[in-house]
């Protein structure tokens, strides 16, 4: 697969995520003179690359432009990236609930323009990435996947509307997991176990579990129930999680609401 860098990469917005990117780019060969980066504070910057505070006429045409901005501040930024010839950029967002035909009012200068959702994983090369774009050449659409296949993994959605489905999944879910963690150590606490190490347990466990279910052919569904036993201590636990749905309505109305307020964002 097509591996090569853009000729040109701005970057508006270096937060956590887009900062993570760079990062995992430049330790695989993005060439740092090759990147311009428009943050009032940008966090940990390799020499050669540059650094500007506002977007101004003096940057070139970029290849790829990566908008690692907050959704609420398109329409200022937008009006700024009007003073940019776009006409040759591929516009690469991650502005969760942003889609392509709001992206294209704002900046309808651009070649061409691509959405993705990343999580925060990112940042340790373990990344699910979800693809969209306006319709590109493969060669293009290559490009695209194998650069941020660089970052974990990355997969191309058929529908723009999956975007909000794998927000609400991917892109916030390693939130519900810190926060099942969590509950798991404090929940062992609460029974008597020293904070530090009901932490260590639950991490562990969690870990081991994890790449267990990475090695398996079994599903999640069938290794719980090969773990259960009838009449044991397991089972005596999932009946608890079990009883009226009760785990699998609130992760439901969870990610609901998070995919509904990745709509309410975009709109």
């Amino acid at each position: 697969m097509l591996c090569a860098f853009p000729q040109s990469l701005l970057v508006i917005g270096s937060g956590n995520m887009a900062g993570a990117m760079l990062r995992g780019w430049f330790a695989q060969g993005l060439q740092p003179d090759s990147v311009t980066v428009i943050d009032p504070s940008p966090r940990d910057l390799p020499q050669g690359v540059r650094h500007l505070t506002a977007i101004d006429t003096s940057i070139s045409p970029p290849d790829w432009l990566l908008l690692g901005i907050k959704p609420q501040m398109l329409g200022d930024v937008a009006s700024q990236m009007a003073a940019l010839d776009l006409s040759g950029t591929l516009i690469v967002s991650m502005l969760a609930g942003v889609e392509i035909a709001g992206l294209r009012k704002a900046v309808p200068s651009a070649r061409a323009i691509a959405r993705i959702m990343p999580n925060m994983a990112v940042s340790i090369g373990q990344s699910v990435t979800a693809l969209y774009s306006e319709p590109l050449a493969q060669a293009e659409c290559d490009q695209i996947e194998a650069l941020f296949a660089m970052l974990g993994t990355a997969e191309w959605l058929s529908d723009e509307s999956q975007m909000h489905l794998v927000t609400a999944l991917s892109g916030s879910g390693p939130a519900y997991l810190f926060r099942f963690l969590d509950a798991l150590a404090q929940g062992a606490v609460a029974l008597g176990m020293p904070e530090d190490q009901a932490a260590r347990f639950a991490l562990g466990m969690v870990r081991g579990s994890a790449e267990l279910v990475q090695q398996s052919p079994e599903t999640p569904a069938q290794l719980a129930e090969r773990v259960a036993s009838p009449g044991g201590t397991t089972r005596a636990a999932l009946n608890v999680f079990d009883a009226d749905d009760a785990l699998a309505r609130l992760v439901h109305d969870a990610m609901d609401a998070a995919a509904r307020r990745s709509v309410e964002l975009g709109s």
